[in-house]
């Protein structure tokens, strides 16, 4: 369990400071050619480690739901989306609003177990929390 909060809350930062210098570099070589450059380094860093792991899941690939290969596709999008919401409302706001947006979908997700992901119900006590999560997050973006 510790491990996943430590790579969840590396996640976090990356997540953020990856947001901020893929628009930083996007005012410079426009939206797509940023995009473009973030997400062939990134592979290029995956094939790195592939390379230095030995790791042969490539092998599986005709065993995986079609519909799970989408994520880098998935991925640009997200790259574009957060870029253009950071230039339009700064990062704290665009971030703030891409958090409430993750809690709703990943609760919605869990209750229904879509993806085959674990069922995990909502309650009301988790309704409650996930309220306040989403309160505390709006109050925090208050001037």
């Amino acid at each position: 369990m510790v491990k996943g909060i430590i790579y969840s809350v590396l996640a976090g930062v990356l997540i953020c400071i990856q947001g901020i210098f893929n628009t930083r570099a996007s005012e410079k070589m426009g939206l797509w050619t940023t995009n473009f450059l973030v997400h062939g380094s990134g592979m290029l860093a995956v094939f790195i480690i592939l390379l230095l792991l030995g790791n042969n899941g490539l092998t599986s690939f005709t065993k995986v739901n079609k519909l799970y290969l989408l994520g880098g596709i998935i991925g640009v999008v997200i790259v574009f989306s957060v870029m253009k919401g950071i230039t339009l409302l700064g990062a704290s706001y665009s971030i703030t609003i891409v958090l409430i947006v993750q809690i709703i979908i990943s609760a919605f997700i869990s209750n229904y177990g879509l993806f085959n992901e674990a069922v995990i119900s909502l309650d009301i006590t988790k309704i409650i929390g996930l309220g306040f999560m989403m309160l505390g997050i709006v109050l925090f973006q208050l001037r």
